[in-house]
């Protein structure tokens, strides 16, 4: 994985802002992950975070039970994906984490939900809800949710191959960072929007019961709605088997197809939850966004010693639902074929141990300047 860099500047791109509406379509449940069964279908990497040079050892399966750092909570039903909390971490040595992979992956056509009731902050916490091609960047990346510290908004991305560019979008966030999602652009800085909802992430997040994120591969682009818990709209939160995206309204992130072709940019997609711990260019002690938001070296202050530091670094998770465009099935097994399309074998997801397959978890501000576009359309 490319090591993260810092970006010092923010561009708001005025003009990527248009008044088309998003495409309303009807999606069919092919894929739930929830309760006793949501840890069966999902590769553990079983490695140290030689991905994004983070200070956390990715545990197995196995491991993760033994130190319950992926369980389910038997009480609610909900899905718990943590760091260590309780082993004192000496000099050299790094802390337990989590990063699970989905064995299937989803085409353009698909749209997923996780609904959470909390997700990971702190100093020092770096956490991600996202999704990958199997060989990136070529097949493309969507990062759905993305955290940094003690920060108090969302991030969302994309990095492709060259080419792939945020124009016109159609979205409720003003707060774009950057429109050339390519890798190779920017040292990967990828193109960001940033949610103006406090309640995206960290403790603002917890206290309002979480949400629901949701986000959709279609044709016609790549859409993210974020639904604080009071406001998830009923098909969601009724756990029908069908939804219609007409009922979500604008999606608070927006990246058509006009600019970046998704069926050619996008190869199906494993999903992805990780935690890690340090790592990249803001967790340095003369980083920007570290000085902004916590003290003192991230490892020697955070990492090391006491676990208790990290009481609130964890995801909670009701369920992950995969849905494709109804009629179809969109889902991808391990080393098989579309259902729908019956193309040729996708390469099969990384294994537990690999480096290969290095994404970029996505890339935060160092220094953000947030600016407010003057006026929308009514029709936003």
């Amino acid at each position: 994985m490319l090591p993260a860099h810092s970006i010092t500047a923010t561009v708001l791109a005025c003009a990527a802002f248009s008044v088309a509406p998003v495409a309303a379509t009807t999606y069919s449940m092919v894929k739930e992950y929830y309760g006793s069964s949501f840890f069966n279908e999902w590769t553990f990497y079983n490695y140290y975070d030689n991905l994004t040079n983070g200070d956390v050892n990715y545990v197995s399966a196995q491991n993760a039970t033994a130190y319950q750092l992926a369980y389910v909570d038997s009480s609610t039903n909900h899905a718990i994906i943590k760091v260590d909390n309780t082993s004192t971490v000496v000099y050299n040595n790094k802390r337990n984490s989590v990063r699970i992979t989905s064995n299937d992956s989803f085409a353009v056509g698909s749209l997923w939900v996780a609904d959470m009731y909390h997700v990971p902050y702190g100093c020092s916490v770096w956490p991600a809800w996202w999704s990958q091609a199997p060989l990136w960047p070529q097949g493309g990346e969507i990062d759905t949710f993305e955290g940094i510290n003690t920060n108090t908004q969302n991030q969302m991305s994309l990095h492709t191959e060259s080419g792939c560019m945020a124009v016109s979008q159609n979205q409720t966030s003003t707060l774009v960072t950057s429109t050339n999602c390519s890798y190779a652009s920017n040292e990967d800085q990828g193109c960001i929007v940033t949610d103006p909802s406090t309640s995206s992430y960290g403790a603002g997040f917890a206290s309002s019961g979480g949400g629901a994120f949701v986000t959709e591969m279609a044709s016609t682009g790549i859409s993210i709605w974020f639904f604080p818990r009071a406001q998830i709209p009923s098909s969601l939160s009724s756990n029908g088997s069908t939804i219609d995206t007409s009922t979500f309204g604008i999606p608070v992130a927006n990246w058509p197809s006009t600019g970046c072709n998704v069926s050619q940019y996008f190869q199906p997609q494993n999903l992805i939850f990780d935690i890690t711990l340090c790592g990249g260019t803001w967790f340095t002690a003369d980083g920007v966004t570290w000085n902004a938001t916590c003290s003192g070296i991230c490892y020697n202050n955070w990492v090391m010693g006491s676990g208790s530091d990290y009481n609130d670094a964890y995801f909670e998770v009701g369920y992950v639902r995969v849905f494709s465009t109804q009629g179809t099935n969109t889902v991808v097994p391990s080393g098989g074929t579309t259902a729908s399309s019956g193309s040729s074998p996708t390469t099969s997801p990384t294994s537990s141990n690999s480096a290969v397959a290095l994404p970029h978890d996505g890339v935060w501000m160092a220094a953000t300047v947030l600016a407010l576009v003057g006026f929308f359309s009514s029709a936003l």
